[in-house]
C-alpha cells in the first residue's frame, strides 16, 4: 500500500491537531469597521474551511489603531472587536479546520491606501488627521513615499509590548486556535531586527542582541498571555533582500531564540523592509522561499511553514518530502480556488469519494460522479494529456 501523501497527515502544535498541512496564509482585505470583522471576513475566511484547509490565519490584524496598514485593517484593540471575530471563528471550527490570527504593528508601514485604491502612503498631514503617527526604531523613513516616523522611547516600547499581550488575550476570548505574530516586511518589529533600519545605540539596537531584543519581549509576553496548550506561530523576513542587512544567519539565530521563548513554528517569508527591497531581484521561481524555510528548519532546530509561489498538490507533498518545512502555506492559488485543499487531495490520489467533503456539497458530487464517472474521468484525463482544444475545454 503507497504511504498516504504527508500534506494530508495530521500534526500536533501543543494541544492543536490540525487535519492536514495546508495553510490559507494571511491576505490584506481592507474589509473591516473601525477594526471590526464584516460579512466580507465570514465568506472570505469560512470559504477556505469549506474547502478543506488545516489552518486559516486572518489577515495582520493591528494592536493597536496606529498600528494598522491601512484605515480598514482588521483590529484586536478594543473588547467590541472579539464577537465579530468570534463569529468567523465558530464558522470556521464547524467545518473542522482551526484558525488562527495574525497580530501586527505597522510601524513605520502603518497608515496607506489598499492596492485597488493604488496602495498609496498616507502623508504625514493625512495621518495627522486621523490621529496615527508612524512608530520606528529610527528616525528613518521607510522610502520615499513615507513620511519619517517617530523614534520610539521606552516607553513606547513598553506600551507596543504590551499592546501585543492585551491583544492576544482578545484572541483567546475570540476562541482562535492559533496567534501568529507579524515580525516580517519591514512592520514594526522587522525594522527592529534590520541594521538598515534601526541605528539606536540603547538596549534596542546596535548588536544582534539589541535589535532582536524586542521581538524576544513581545513573543515572551505573548506566551504567557496565550493558553499554554495552544501554539504561538512568527512570520519573519529570512532576509531584508538588501546589502548590508538581514540575513539568512541572522534569521537562524532569531529562530532558535524565539523557540526557546516558546514560539511552535516560524512562518519563512522574505523581504518587504522598504520599498526599495520589493524591487530588488530574488529569484521568483516555483517554491522561491522554501530554501529559506528549509536552513531555518535544520540551522534552528524548529517546525517551519514555507509560503510563496506553491501551486499545487505534488509541489506542496514534494516540500515536505525533502525536509524543507512541516507547513505549507497557500495565499494567491487560495483566492483562484478556495477548494485548493481538496483538488490537491484528488492530485495526490485522496478524495476520490468526496466523503470528507462538506455534506451540502459532497452528496451532491458523489452523485455527479456516479452518474457520469466515466464521462468526467475521460475528460479530466484528456485534458491531462492536452488533448482537448481550448474552445472543448470551455465547452
Amino acid at each position: 500500500m503507497a504511504e498516504p501523501p504527508l500534506l494530508f497527515s495530521p500534526i500536533d502544535l501543543r494541544g492543536l491537531r490540525l487535519r492536514n498541512r495546508v495553510v490559507i496564509s494571511p491576505m490584506c482585505q481592507h474589509a473591516a469597521e473601525d477594526g471590526c470583522a464584516t460579512d466580507w471576513h465570514l465568506v472570505h475566511l469560512g470559504k477556505f474551511a469549506l474547502g478543506g484547509a488545516g489552518l486559516i490565519l486572518t489577515e495582520s490584524t493591528a494592536v493597536s489603531p496606529e498600528g494598522r496598514i491601512g484605515v480598514a485593517d482588521l483590529g484586536l484593540w478594543n473588547g467590541a472587536q472579539v464577537a465579530p471575530l468570534r463569529r468567523v471563528v465558530d464558522f470556521v471550527h464547524g467545518q473542522g479546520a482551526a484558525i488562527g490570527v495574525q497580530l501586527a504593528h505597522a510601524g513605520r508601514k502603518a497608515g496607506s491606501q489598499a492596492l485597488w485604491h493604488g496602495g498609496r502612503a498616507f502623508t504625514a498631514d493625512e495621518l495627522a488627521a486621523r490621529g496615527w503617527a508612524r512608530l520606528g526604531p529610527s528616525a528613518l523613513a521607510a522610502g520615499p513615499e513615507w513620511s519619517v516616523p517617530e523614534a520610539m522611547d521606552e516607553t513606547a516600547i513598553a506600551r507596543v509590548t504590551e499592546d501585543f499581550a492585551t491583544a492576544a488575550r482578545r484572541a483567546e476570548a475570540a476562541g482562535f486556535d492559533v496567534i501568529e505574530l507579524h515580525f516580517g516586511h519591514g512592520y514594526l518589529v522587522a525594522s527592529f531586527l534590520s541594521p538598515l533600519s534601526n541605528r539606536r545605540t540603547d538596549a534596542y539596537g546596535g548588536d544582534l542582541g539589541g535589535r532582536m531584543r524586542l521581538a524576544l519581549e513581545i513573543a515572551a509576553r505573548v506566551r504567557t498571555s496565550w493558553p499554554a496548550d495552544k501554539p504561538v506561530f512568527c512570520r519573519i523576513s529570512a532576509v531584508d533582500g538588501a546589502e548590508g542587512g538581514w540575513g539568512i544567519g541572522d534569521s537562524i539565530q532569531l529562530a532558535r531564540a524565539l523557540k526557546e521563548r516558546g514560539v511552535d513554528v516560524v512562518d519563512v517569508s522574505s523581504g518587504g523592509l522598504t520599498e526599495e527591497t520589493r524591487r530588488i531581484t530574488v529569484p521568483r521561481g516555483l517554491g522561491f522561499q522554501t530554501g529559506f524555510a528549509e536552513s531555518i528548519r535544520h540551522g534552528a532546530g524548529v517546525i517551519t511553514q514555507a509560503v510563496g509561489m506553491i501551486l499545487d498538490g505534488p509541489q506542496a507533498e514534494a516540500i515536505l518530502r525533502a525536509g524543507q518545512a512541516d507547513l505549507v502555506a497557500i495565499a494567491r492559488e487560495a483566492l483562484r480556488d478556495p477548494y485548493w485543499a481538496r483538488r490537491a487531495a484528488e492530485q495526490l490520489g485522496l478524495e476520490e469519494d468526496y466523503a470528507d467533503w462538506p455534506e451540502r456539497h459532497g452528496v451532491w458530487l458523489a452523485r455527479r460522479e456516479q452518474q457520469m464517472g466515466e464521462v468526467l474521468r475521460a475528460r479530466r484525463d484528456a485534458v491531462a494529456r492536452g488533448a482537448l482544444s481550448e474552445k472543448e475545454e470551455t465547452a
